[in-house]
């Protein structure tokens, strides 16, 4: 049972986390920009050093699933359309690691799977932009901003294949230049020292108001509960193959401290029962669809029945027995 002292001091300790929050920590800025296009044209004109960009859609925190069985998925800080169908994907990276260059060819090459429908043709697909705004100038040559192209060689040309890449450096400091300014309101503390208004009413809302704190500690609750079911597949999916039942326990049990040591004391059980029956059940689902999936071959192959008919006998979608069916074939 948590005591009214106990959440008093988790409530003063959220209060602090949240006042040494700036923009470029990315929970703050996905819940400034997220369906704020006011902010979100500001932010990008700025960046592409035009006037004229009009945004239509802005949404934070938007996933992208790799179709590959056991890929790796991406969600991105910011997803923005403008009104030339032109997709934007703005992160914030306080550690120069987190923009490695191969994880903005990552992000460029997973939006570019979500650009086209079946029957288009290749030249439909729209400009992308892949935005990295960083704490430090990973480039380390002094610019504002770093725009990545590719290009032909040979002839110095650009491919012109739509894809662009910006790296924006977080620690340039010009209070002249509009870049400049913008990166020094990524920097700031407090709204009152910011230099856009627009952003300066969305950060003191969410660090300085009753109702913007309270979106904030909850976020940083759902953080906790988000990280330690991670943490638990993780370790269940590597480790329990090759481990005894004992290490095992050990195991979830020490992590189950460290959990409860920040913020998460009164949910800890709870929430790893949770974990538990909603991974048995998942096991318990994948091995009934193989066994459907297993007795839908075995009528397949004995060519006795129409496909139709196996997928009602075997509870299966008409799609998935056709794929079973051409999976025999081959």
């Amino acid at each position: 049972m948590v005591t009214d002292n106990q959440k008093a001091l988790k409530r003063k300790e959220a209060q602090k986390a949240i006042s040494e929050m700036c923009l470029l920590d990315d929970n703050l800025m996905t819940l400034v920009f997220d369906r704020n296009i006011e902010a979100t044209e500001l932010l990008l004109n700025i960046i592409l050093q035009r006037n004229d960009l009009k945004v239509l859609e802005v949404v934070g925190q938007r996933e992208y699933k790799n179709p590959m069985s056991g890929g790796r998925s991406i969600t991105i800080d910011i997803y923005a359309v403008d009104g030339n169908d032109k997709v934007y994907d703005v992160e914030v990276q306080r550690a120069s690691e987190g923009a490695d260059p191969h994880r903005a060819r990552f992000h460029s090459s997973m939006i570019d799977t979500k650009m086209l429908k079946a029957g288009q043709e290749f030249k439909e697909i729209h400009d992308s932009y892949v935005i990295f705004i960083t704490a430090s100038d990973v480039m380390g040559a002094g610019h504002p901003l770093y725009h990545v192209n590719r290009t032909i060689e040979e002839t110095g040309k650009y491919f012109g294949d739509g894809s662009h890449i910006i790296y924006v450096n977080g620690s340039y400091k010009d209070d002249d230049d509009p870049v400049g300014k913008l990166m020094h309101d990524f920097r700031c503390l407090s709204s009152v020292d910011m230099f856009y208004p627009v952003l300066a009413r969305q950060v003191k809302y969410f660090k300085e108001t009753e109702g913007g704190q309270e979106i904030m500690g909850q976020l940083f609750e759902d953080l906790v509960v988000k990280w330690g079911e991670v943490m638990a597949n993780e370790i269940a999916e590597e480790k329990a193959k090759e481990m005894a039942e004992e290490k095992a326990k050990e195991m979830a049990e020490e992590k189950a401290k460290e959990i409860a040591k920040e913020i998460a004391e009164e949910i800890a059980e709870e929430k790893a029962k949770e974990i538990a029956e909603e991974k048995a059940k998942e096991i318990v689902e994948e091995r009934a669809l193989e066994e459907k999936k297993a007795s839908a071959r075995r009528l397949i192959a004995r060519g006795k029945l129409t496909l139709e008919e196996i997928a009602e006998d075997t509870d299966l979608s008409i799609e998935v027995v056709r794929d079973l069916a051409g999976l025999q074939l081959v």
